[in-house]
C-alpha cells in the first residue's frame, strides 16, 4: 500500500517545533525499516525492533496528524 508523503513542501506545519522533531524521528524510524527489510532473515532481536519500530511510527503519525487537524482549526478560526 503507498503512503503519502508526511510532509509537503512550504507545509505551515514546518513552523511547529514538535511537528519538525516527531517528522525526524518519524524518517529515522523509517530509514532502520528500511535497512531491516534489506535482509533476507531477521534475528529475534531485529524482529522484535522491527514491530517496535512499525508501532512507534504509526504513534508518530497519528500525532501529526493530530497536530495538522489542531492547526487546521486554528487556521479556521483565527
Amino acid at each position: 500500500m503507498p503512503q503519502e508523503p508526511v510532509s509537503l513542501s512550504n507545509n505551515p506545519l514546518q513552523s511547529d517545533d514538535e511537528y519538525v522533531q516527531l517528522e525526524v524521528q518519524h524518517h529515522e524510524y523509517e530509514s532502520r525499516l528500511s535497512e531491516l527489510a534489506e535482509k533476507a532473515v531477521l534475528t529475534d532481536d531485529e524482529q522484535f525492533e522491527e514491530t517496535t519500530l512499525k508501532k512507534k511510527k504509526l504513534q508518530i503519525k497519528d500525532r501529526m496528524q493530530a497536530i495538522a487537524r489542531r492547526q487546521q482549526g486554528a487556521e479556521a478560526h483565527p
